[in-house]
């Protein structure tokens, strides 16, 4: 799924493509509730009916939540 500049999804506003891998699209977004700069992983479709990329999907989610103890850490929303 890759997503257009300005595509809002909830409350975060798509700026700019960060980059593309095995697991999927991430962009640069803004919150536009809090005003802050995040980070939003995408799934392919295919991958998003795959159980064993989901589970890999929330492991890396949880991984990356478990880190808000490091200064400019990431809140993680699945």
């Amino acid at each position: 799924m890759t997503l257009a500049i300005s595509t809002r999804l909830g409350p975060y506003e798509i700026v700019s493509a960060v980059g593309a891998g095995g697991m999927g699209e991430v962009y640069r977004a803004t919150d536009t509730n809090l005003g802050r700069q995040v980070a939003i992983k995408v799934l392919p479709d295919a991958f998003a009916q795959d159980p064993e990329r989901i589970a890999r999907f929330e492991r890396e989610a949880k991984t990356l939540a478990s880190l808000n103890h490091l200064v400019r850490s990431c809140s993680v929303f699945v």
